[in-house]
């Protein structure tokens, strides 16, 4: 049925648990320099010994979300305290082909992606005597369907498990029942809808679906609705030349099977060399050597993005900040990133918009120009936007 006219347009529903504080794992096959990755973007200490299943328990830590416009304001504000936006980003130990069967250790790696709200899917492009890869030969493309499919496995595996816990009370329904059969129906129909799209080699996250759906898809944790963000780790020497025989072959592939998805190659060595400098005159001198930068902050800005994730910022003298929040967040649900009384008592928002407080050169100026906006609590929060919240409490921030 059609909406009625000048009814406002239903919301549209976004695939994944909603909140702020999201995760993104990094998946990939045994061996591919997933926790050299890891070691180098967080400063972290997970082993990389050269075996596959070095890291049992996923590893977590969260990185700084760069951008520029924090910085300025910390230089215009010269606040006492600057935070950035983060993003918590997961080391997921190797799957093998057979993982959603419990190969290797599969269902308990399987069971961390879930816990996870998107992926770096890290595919090896370098060739290394030194580490063995788990198939034997070098071959991207078989690669990436082999973790591919172990997602998509494991979540007709999960959809199976669901539809034949619950298809006996389905049938006994029959025709009638009541709304509350009819809704359990409903959600039966879906995940049946859901199961047979995946089991045909589809994502999930490459579907058509109906906000009724997303609810049921959501509620269903699958691996295969995850955003996915393609690092291709390549040799320190490629990286440097910005050549690698695999990445074109590896980028067919990716526009075949999920058009539009992103893919990033990077160098695990060039970035462990850079990460092991011990000061920021080092690490120039070694960029400028190499005549490449760090692909780290397009990763995680990438990886940020892919989660539909922004940031918002308070500024003052005591502190500029960066917060996170869903895009299309209402300014109840920014405000609720900083503390649930702020936003249960909200009652408007200052608003400036940071390419307007640039170009005036500063807050006063801005004012004085009339650019100081005012939104109400169920006003669309945009990216970059220095609010002060007005709520119950007071001026909650600035």
């Amino acid at each position: 049925m059609a909406p009625k006219k000048g009814a406002p347009a239903e919301e549209k529903l976004q695939l994944g648990r909603p909140g702020n504080n999201l995760k993104i794992g990094v998946v990939g096959l045994p061996n591919v320099g997933k926790s050299t990755f890891f070691n180098a973007i967080t400063n972290s200490a997970v082993a990389a010994e050269n075996y596959p299943f070095c890291t049992i328990d996923p590893e977590e830590s969260r990185v700084a979300v760069p951008d520029e416009r924090l910085d300025w304001m910390n230089e215009k504000y010269k606040p006492a305290g600057k935070t950035p936006a983060f993003l918590t980003v997961i080391d997921i130990a190797g799957l093998v082909k057979g993982a959603a069967e419990g190969a290797g250790l599969g269902n308990a790696f399987l069971s961390h992606i879930s816990a996870v709200d998107g992926i770096f899917h890290m595919i090896r492009a370098f060739t290394d005597p030194d580490v063995v890869h788990v198939e034997g030969e070098m071959d991207p493309a078989r690669d990436l369907e082999i973790i591919h499919n172990e997602l998509r496995l494991k979540d007709v595996a999960m959809l199976n498990k669901y539809i034949d816990l619950n298809q006996r009370v389905i049938d006994r329904m029959g025709g009638g029942g009541s709304v509350e059969d009819k809704k359990k129906k409903d959600e039966f129909a879906i995940v049946l809808r859901v199961r047979d799209w995946v089991a045909k080699g589809n994502d999930v996250r490459k579907g058509e679906w109906s906000n009724k759906d997303i609810e049921v898809i959501n509620a269903q944790s699958l691996l295969t609705a995850k955003p996915v963000t393609y690092l291709v780790n390549v040799s320190e020497k490629d990286y440097a030349r910005k050549k690698n025989k695999y990445l074109l072959p590896i980028k067919k592939w990716i526009d075949e099977n999920n058009p539009g998805d992103k893919l990033i190659p990077f160098s695990g060595v060039f970035e462990s060399n850079l990460a092991a400098l011990p000061d920021a005159a080092q690490r120039k001198a070694y960029t400028e050597e190499m005549k490449v930068e760090s692909a780290f902050p397009k990763i995680i800005t990438t990886g940020y993005d892919s989660l539909n994730l922004m940031h918002f910022f308070t500024a003052g003298e005591k502190e500029v900040r960066a917060w996170t929040c869903r895009k299309g967040a209402k300014m109840t649900d920014a405000a609720r990133s900083i503390h649930n009384d702020i936003a249960d008592s909200l009652i408007q928002v200052d608003v400036m918009k940071f390419d307007e407080l640039k170009a005036a050169g500063g807050e006063a100026e801005l004012k004085a120009a009339g650019r100081l906006l005012t939104r109400s609590k169920d006003a669309i929060i945009e990216d970059g936007d220095i609010v002060y919240f007005r709520s119950g409490m007071g001026r909650a921030k600035k």
